[in-house]
């Protein structure tokens, strides 16, 4: 019905408003409002099905300030369309319009069904001749494209909730995939893979202690057709559909559109446990990738407007600036594009009560001239919108071209490669490490002391999605990517990790106890250090990928969290805990300023001090130097704890150390708290327990070890 679209309605048409975007369920009817600076015609087609030819075709007569505007009598929330977009086909000059193509709106807050099979109807041409997206393509996609959903934002009922809003320097991120969370039979719960799933784990994270979740993007979003034919999916989900509406099959499609109310459920639930949720939110690109992608929503919409384009002398337009190695990226400096990233935004934070997200590939939303400012409009706005300055904001500071890590404005965070890195090399013993370990353990002061931020806008993580666990971080050498299709070629190279001695799995007890020791060593430098931690979901009881370091597109057990080993590696999961409820128990582990060296309170005692294991100040030059100690000062600012020192020794070294203790003041002794190498029980003893050090001037420090000691 391309060519033959035509108005044909019996409905009640009216004038309806320019604002908002998107379909506003209102009193009689629902207003609709689409922007296209460049459309010559707008239709707006109703469904009564998902896969029916429509039943109704309206032209949008009213247009205002670029957006095409209409209000529908009658229509109901649940109600079915999209949009048809009549102008130029010209992708020489980045002209993509065509009426063939059913698209989805921009504002949608739910969608009908998947995305798939785009090269056999979405497509229409040879993805692999570089000439053919220059032919229009005249098959329809109306049955087959998913179609927009009427959503009421009203009826949902949110019992009082309340944002938990914790200050970064108290927050305990646990970064998990809603669906890998419960799809494996292991979970036990009633609807695995699924937002009420996720609600039923809801007590597991509470006795983790930790008290913000971190989820993979839950934007509707598409698995790409390379993937599909290879029988793989885009299981992280960095490919989206609608900026607004939830994926639809995390739900449990007990009715259309339930994902919206169980996603909101489960955030008023995670809150009432005391937790914030925070999204990870992909607007650098979106589904359509390159010049060969399909046609689904903004490049039917309005091409020039929405995305990045480039070309040549002869086709200035035809193609898409690609930072981020996916196809396209989107053009953050033009208004309405923000208009459109900030309108989702806060959809989000008002209307469904998430409490911050992290932002995919955050360099290029400064990208402007196709370089990165810190200054740019997506930053200014934000910081001036007064419901998104409130959130916490936090950047992946890097693309495929650039890596701003330390060059995010002032009220942003971010995801610290470089505590990553250091901390995986000091762990299997790489030398030179003490001076970059000096800065990623108190809050890399390198990168954040200079424009106004804090430790805590260091996102610390050993471990994310996106490369090993912590199980196969310590138990390969190199990464298994094969069943990725891709003969081992993707995914990171370098990735600082040790197998203990032999790649994979293993019997061999020695190497078993090593890798437990090793992880124990990592649970407490990530949250021991200054900043804010990070854990990725799974690693407290040694979830594995069986080597596999860009699980991206392995739906299946690869990435489900297999919740047998909880309990295999119980001894694990409590040191975890315990290590997230020392960190909230001394204060001086989460403190907001940088540490001086200097004495702050009048007790003769600096803030911090370093010490080479003879006792003597540290030598930061000392290049085979594998073993670090110091001593922070806690003061009086708990009055519960009064006045105390803690002493840290990190032994990545494969020989015993014997290490001097700095003699406390006041009559007290030292105790440990932590020793790493030490079996399940004594290594790390429960509070008023605390084990007096005895000789008490020196501690024999194993090999490959972590020690905490604290004065009493």
């Amino acid at each position: 019905m391309g060519s033959k679209l035509e108005h044909k309605t019996s409905r009640k048409i009216r004038r309806g408003k320019y604002y908002p975007l998107g379909a506003d369920l209102q009193e009689g009817g629902v207003n609709f409002a689409l922007y296209s600076e460049r459309a010559e015609q707008v239709y707006l087609l109703l469904f009564d099905r998902p896969d029916s030819d429509p039943a109704d075709v309206i032209k949008l007569e009213n247009r205002t300030k670029f957006i095409w505007h209409c209000f529908v009598q009658g229509l109901k929330a649940g109600q079915l369309y999209g949009y048809k977009v009549r102008g130029e086909y010209n992708p020489g000059q980045g002209l993509r319009f065509n009426e063939n193509k059913l698209l989805l709106d921009p504002y949608s807050k739910a969608v009908s069904h998947e995305l798939e099979n785009t090269d056999s109807i979405l497509l229409g041409y040879d993805r692999f001749s570089p000439l053919k997206d220059l032919e229009k393509d005249t098959r329809d996609s109306t049955r087959v494209c998913p179609k927009s959903m009427v959503v009421d934002d009203s009826d949902f009922d949110w019992q009082g909730d309340v944002h938990p809003d914790f200050p970064l320097d108290h927050l305990i991120i646990y970064e998990a995939h809603l669906k890998g969370f419960t799809a494996h039979p292991s979970s036990e719960v009633e609807h695995p893979g699924t937002y009420p799933g996720f609600i039923e784990k809801i007590p597991w994270l509470k006795h983790l202690g930790v008290n913000a979740v971190e989820l993979l993007p839950v934007h509707e979003f598409c698995t790409e057709d390379a993937l599909r034919h290879k029988g793989l999916s885009n299981y992280w989900g960095y490919n989206t559909v609608s900026f607004f509406a939830p994926e639809l099959n995390y739900g449990t499609k007990k009715s259309p559109g339930c994902q919206v109310n169980e996603f909101k459920t489960l955030v008023r639930e995670l809150h009432k446990a005391g937790m914030e949720l925070i999204l990870d939110v992909v607007y650098n690109h979106t589904c359509e990738g390159n010049e060969l992608g399909p046609t689904v929503c903004l490049r039917g919409i309005d091409n020039t407007t929405y995305y990045c384009l480039k070309g040549d002398a002869k086709e200035p337009r035809r193609y898409y600036q690609n930072f981020t190695g996916c196809g396209n990226s989107l053009n953050l400096a033009n208004p309405p594009v923000i208009r459109l990233v900030l309108d989702s935004l806060r959809y989000w934070a008002e209307h469904v009560h998430v409490d911050g997200f992290r932002f995919d590939l955050a360099s290029v939303l400064g990208r402007e001239g196709g370089d990165f400012q810190k200054c740019a409009a997506f930053f200014d706005v934000v910081a001036q919108d007064p419901v998104l300055c409130k959130l916490k904001l936090i950047a992946e500071p890097w693309d495929i071209g650039t890596c701003k890590l330390g060059d995010f404005p002032v009220d942003w965070s971010e995801w610290n490669g470089q505590f990553r890195d250091t901390l995986r090399g000091f762990g299997r013993g790489e030398p030179g490490q003490l001076r970059p370990m000096g800065f990623r353990l108190t809050g890399s002061a390198d990168l954040y002391s200079d424009d106004g931020r804090s430790p805590c806008n260091s996102i610390n993580f050993i471990t994310c999605h996106d490369g090993f666990t912590l199980h196969d971080l310590v138990s390969y050498d190199k990464k298994h990517n094969q069943a990725n299709l891709e003969f081992n070629r993707d995914g990171a190279e370098e990735n600082f990790s040790w197998n203990c001695g032999v790649e994979g799995p293993t019997d061999n007890p020695q190497i078993v106890r090593l890798r437990k020791q090793q992880a124990k060593n990592f649970f407490c430098w990530l949250f021991f250090s200054a900043g804010t931690p990070m854990m990725l979901g799974g690693d407290e009881f040694l979830r594995t990928q069986n080597g596999n370091n860009n699980a991206f597109c392995q739906d299946n057990e690869t990435n489900w969290f297999d919740w047998s080993l909880a309990s295999k590696n119980a001894e694990l999961v409590e040191f975890c805990r315990k290590a997230i409820a020392l960190s909230k128990t001394y204060g001086v582990l989460k403190r907001r300023k940088f540490l001086s060296g200097k004495d702050l309170d009048g007790n003769h005692v600096r803030d911090i001090e370093w010490f080479s294991p003879d006792g003597n100040p540290l030598n930061w030059d000392d290049w085979q130097s594998r073993t670090l100690c110091y001593q922070l000062d806690g003061g009086e600012q708990e009055s519960e704890l009064g006045d105390y020192q803690l002493f840290f020794i990190l032994n990545a070294d494969f020989n015993l150390k014997s290490v001097r203790l700095p003699r406390p003041g006041n009559g007290k002794k030292w105790r440990r708290i932590v020793d790493t190498s030490l079996d399940s029980g004594r290594d790390f003893v429960d509070p008023g327990k605390e084990v007096l050090i005895d000789p008490p001037e020196q501690y024999l420090a194993n090999p490959r070890s972590t020690v905490v000691l604290v004065t009493r």
